[in-house]
């Protein structure tokens, strides 16, 4: 499973303080950090900066390339943002995120066109949020076609559904992993990743749902993930999701987690 790191995003009170106070040995540290936990892309979000994100996002970037040997997924709302970022990013980032909102669309749409870039393809429109399966996979369908045609590579796009509170409809996790299932079968070679801590948001012992989520998720396919690496028992459970779901062949990789201890005490 690809793993993104989530911890560098200025939401969080401690990361918004360390790039406002320019703390390079904080950031760097929480970057490597996260990759030594088994981050293959770090993520990173100045989102809350408004007028000054793109000069702390060129300040994430070149600070995170330096501490770790990763490429970086740059996240932000502002698509103008992601396309002044990307020339100095050395290797190839991923993209978070690109929508079939179409001012979102129309200006992300040149920046991934016939690059290698990694791209998060988001179930979102201007209609609104998807709730059914239905709903995801049209959405689904219509992005990676147009990427598709647009020289994106179909094994470059993950497909982020869209996790919704299971708080506010009991639905929303079924209709989710349905969704994941219905796009990993009908797009043989495409990814699936999400965010999935919003599945938890307004109940108590929110990770507990959110593992025993990972786990259904995993079953139904899904195989890219933007979370915590550093929480231990959630790794833990990815590791035997896939050995348990026929996608760790021998349980080499669950044996090699062992072995570096990364299942003891989860």
């Amino acid at each position: 499973m690809l793993i993104v790191g989530e911890l560098i995003n200025s939401s969080r009170k401690a990361v918004k303080e360390a790039i406002e106070a320019e703390n390079t040995g904080v950031i760097q540290q929480i970057a490597r950090d996260q990759h030594e936990n088994g981050a293959d892309y770090i993520d990173i979000n100045a989102g809350t900066f408004v007028g000054k994100e793109a000069r702390y996002m060129t300040w994430l970037v070149e600070l995170v390339q330096a501490a770790v040997e990763a490429p970086c997924c740059i996240d932000s709302p502002d698509p103008k943002v992601i396309e002044a970022v990307l020339p100095l990013h050395k290797g190839t980032p991923m993209i978070n995120s690109i929508s079939l909102e179409k001012e979102r669309y129309d200006a992300l749409l040149p920046v991934v066109s016939g690059t290698d870039c990694k791209v998060i393809a988001l179930c979102m429109s201007d209609a609104g949020m998807p709730e059914t399966k239905a709903d995801r996979l049209s959405i689904a369908s219509e992005l990676i076609n147009k990427l598709v045609k647009n020289n994106v590579p179909l094994e470059n796009i993950y497909v982020d559904p869209l996790v919704q509170p299971i708080s506010t409809n009991d639905a929303y996790g079924r209709e989710f992993l349905n969704a994941i299932e219905a796009i990993m079968t009908e797009f043989p070679g495409v990814h699936t990743i999400c965010g999935l801590s919003n599945i938890s948001y307004g109940l108590p012992e929110r990770k507990l749902l959110n593992q025993a989520f990972m786990v259904m998720a995993i079953c139904k396919g899904l195989d890219g993930a933007i979370i915590n690496p550093m929480d231990r028992r959630m790794m833990a459970n990815i590791h035997a999701a896939e050995t348990l779901a026929g996608r760790d062949e021998y349980c080499s990789n669950y044996l090699t987690a062992y072995r570096k201890g990364v299942l003891a005490d989860a």
